[in-house]
């Protein structure tokens, strides 16, 4: 089976504070959980051979997008480096992959007891809905693997990420690495504890493939973001096919949903210079 991973920091074990993960103004803590990270997708990648994976395509999908440790890899795994990338966290998912792993993920925007939660960037939305269904970034992603025929297979975070992902996507097995104590504390395994796990769920996610199933919306796709601030609606209005409709809220509609998610992507970077 050929796997995809789209990775982020946040949902790393003993990840606590912005600092740990800011790759653009880096505080020492930053080397050593970007080592952690590293280790834990590693883990992933182990554990989804064990039962029989093959190809293996990793995303670096979490803030600047360049923090994997690239040499403590396989030699045979390819890594999607580097940020702007047209569909972002979930770039080149559509290359006939058999399953998906998201490993290090958070919470939404708004999430109560999620450890640095927030829906892709925390200066620009407030809350995102698809279909008016409530999404994370898990959601969002999802829903893209799903229109190309990808199930998600494994999610590893914190407590609230995984189970609000196992509620929209029951078939998805889980790995909870930490129990969030509001925003900016939890209750954590260690790093060596974190990775046995992982590799534990990984392995049965693998074998457990052809039950999952894909998790895809039905056209037309209606995308609903609440913004930050009015000036970020403002400016987000002016790009063709989104609609202002309330003074911090947009609308985007397409059948296509690959439109849609470039037009997500195209409108928090717009806010963001706001």
């Amino acid at each position: 089976m050929k796997l995809y991973i789209s990775s982020d920091m946040e949902g790393v074990a003993g990840v606590c504070a912005w600092e740990q993960v800011d790759a653009r103004r880096p505080h020492p803590d930053f080397a050593i959980y970007r080592r952690y990270y590293t280790r834990e997708v590693n883990s992933a990648i182990e554990g989804a051979r064990a039962a029989g994976a093959t190809d293996v395509v990793v995303n670096d999908a979490h803030g600047p997008m360049r923090n994997l440790v690239l040499e403590e890899f396989p030699d045979d795994v390819r890594v999607i480096f580097g940020d702007r990338k047209p569909f972002s966290m979930v770039q080149d998912a559509d290359g006939g992959f058999g399953g998906a792993f998201f490993l290090g993920y958070h919470g939404a925007a708004g999430d109560a007891d999620a450890v640095l939660c927030h829906t892709y960037t925390p200066s620009v939305i407030y809350e995102l809905r698809l279909n008016d269904i409530r999404c994370s970034e898990a959601t969002l992603n999802a829903a893209l693997l799903g229109y190309y025929g990808v199930p998600l297979l494994l999610v590893t975070g914190d407590r609230t990420t995984v189970e609000g992902v196992q509620s929209q996507m029951p078939w998805v097995h889980g790995a909870i690495v930490k129990t969030s104590i509001g925003n900016r504390a939890a209750a954590s395994m260690t790093p060596a504890a974190a990775c046995r796990s992982i590799r534990r769920e990984a392995e049965n996610a693998v074998r457990d493939a052809a039950t999952a199933q894909l998790f895809s919306l039905q056209p037309p796709i209606v995308l609903d973001a609440q913004l930050v601030t009015a000036s970020q609606a403002h400016l987000i209005a002016t790009i063709p096919g989104f609609k202002r409709t309330s003074s911090r809220s947009v609308q985007f509609t397409h059948d296509d949903f690959r439109v849609v998610f470039k037009a997500f992507v195209a409108s928090f970077r717009l806010g963001a210079l706001a």
